[in-house]
């Protein structure tokens, strides 16, 4: 881009400062760096507290925590907060339990066109290559460590990655990945954030490009590039999935643009 916009690094977490910890490191390694970094906390506990009050003194940008409290799954609610927060024109959206590959804002900031939001990819990490980096607290990560599920996603190849922008399987136009993602804040607004109807896991991302979509936001895919490794743990329970698809579907079959429990009650 001739001039970068300001860029929001909006981080989700819940109870795992660990796994915070090495996401924030690569963070402070980027090429890049954010304008800000702003903690989505889904209600996260005083352990969770005390490290962003301590990593945030000597953090190479300004760390803003948006907390809620803990009564459930509710992240659709917290990202919603959190965009709210944010002073950025760009908003770069991760989980806090993923590594990011040194480019990975960079990479980002090369896609970014007006009238479009990204989505990428990730690298799987076994529990054991997880378990190691926790307890080393190391970030040293390369396509060829041990204990990567889909090492492909792990190659950063510029060209590929533009011819892969706009070619993505035609039957899957909604496919996000939470955990990467990058809007323009003023798109978010126009069609009110996410929809806070959806609450438990799923569906969510999928169902907030749908409405992007409709509204005629142009969806490209970071392929070899934006490159993210996701640190094992345990799946969580799945309980209002069905429910959320529902909701998901109903988007898509209306062509749905505005969600009317969204992101206006926090502007």
């Amino acid at each position: 881009m001739k001039n970068k916009p300001t860029v929001s690094l909006i981080i989700a977490t819940y109870n795992w400062p660990q796994a915070l910890e090495l996401c924030l490191m690569s963070i402070s390694s980027q090429t890049i760096l954010p304008d800000e970094v702003v903690i989505a906390d889904d209600g996260s506990n005083k352990e969770t507290t005390d490290f962003i009050t301590k990593v945030r003194k000597t953090f190479p940008c300004p760390v803003v925590h948006v907390w809620h409290e803990d009564i459930g799954f509710r992240l659709t609610v917290i990202r919603n907060r959190a965009i709210a927060r944010a002073s950025g024109d760009y908003i770069l959206q991760i989980d806090g339990d993923v590594i990011l590959e040194n480019h990975f804002i960079q990479d980002h900031l090369k896609m970014a066109l007006e009238n479009c939001f990204a989505t990428g990819s990730r690298i799987m990490m076994t529990e054991e290559l997880s378990h190691k980096l926790l307890k080393e607290k190391t970030t040293n990560i390369t396509p060829f460590t041990k204990g990567l599920r889909n090492r492909q996603n792990a190659c950063r190849l510029s060209l590929l990655s533009n011819y892969f922008r706009f070619r993505y399987k035609k039957d899957s136009p909604y496919y996000m990945k939470g955990c990467n993602m990058a809007f323009w804040k003023k798109d978010l607004i126009a069609v009110n954030g996410y929809n806070e109807d959806m609450t438990g896991w799923g569906y969510e991302d999928n169902e907030i490009a749908a409405r992007l979509i409709n509204l005629g936001i142009r969806k490209q895919y970071l392929k070899f590039g934006g490159i993210v490794y996701h640190i094992f743990h345990p799946l969580s329970s799945h309980d209002r999935k069905t429910i959320n698809s529902d909701i998901f579907k109903k988007a898509v079959e209306n062509k749905t643009v505005y969600c009317e429990n969204g992101l206006n009650k926090y502007l």
